[in-house]
């Protein structure tokens, strides 16, 4: 919308007389809302500006890190000489870990009462803040900023096979586990199935 000739007259001589009667303390206070009110305008204005910070979801849930690896037991066990078809039960101690990325900030503080040239008091003060760094997507939402993913650790792993009455199958199935999971083998179990 275009601005009449004599409104804009009147408006550039009162800031034309402001400006000439070197009425500095006028000036400044009228610049000073003006930038309030655009520093507010665009905190108003900014996209997803209380969006709440959430971690970016991980990719492989426990149930699925499970699945793959009965199934890949499973298939390994079944491979064996002997030991026929298997079926394979492993149990998680923990789901998947997260670990994102920190900033931490670390103040030491000192001081010292002195009486008489002798110390009568001395205070030590550590302050640690840490907070998360987030990063945003391409939505505006911003998620904390993973740096890796720590793999459940297992409690334990079940194998039913129908050649683990022979122990030297037994044995070839207890190191192919132990050694594939990396798990001590007292948390493994080999037992023979009934078919």
């Amino acid at each position: 919308m275009p601005v009449n000739e004599p409104e804009y007259q009147k408006i550039k001589s009162k800031f034309m007389e402001i400006i000439s009667k070197r009425d500095s303390k006028k000036l400044i206070i009228i610049f000073g809302f003006l930038g309030i009110f655009l520093i507010s305008l665009s905190n108003i204005f900014k996209p997803g500006c209380d969006l709440p910070v959430k971690p970016a979801q991980t990719k492989v849930n426990s149930e699925e890190y499970v699945s793959r690896l009965e199934q890949s037991l499973e298939s390994i066990v079944s491979s064996i000489k002997g030991a026929g078809t298997a079926k394979v039960l492993v149990t998680l101690e923990n789901g998947t870990e997260t670990v994102y990325a920190t900033e931490e900030k670390k103040n030491k503080a000192a001081s010292e009462d002195k009486s008489g040239g002798e110390t009568t008091r001395r205070k030590e003060s550590d302050d640690c803040e840490k907070k998360y760094i987030t990063i945003k997507d391409s939505e505006g939402t911003e998620h904390a900023l993973a740096v890796t993913e720590i793999q459940p650790r297992i409690k334990g792993v079940i194998v039913v096979c129908q050649g683990a009455d022979d122990p030297l199958v037994q044995q070839r199935v207890l190191n192919a586990v132990t050694t594939a999971l990396s798990v001590p083998s007292n948390r493994v179990c080999i037992t023979r199935s009934n078919l």
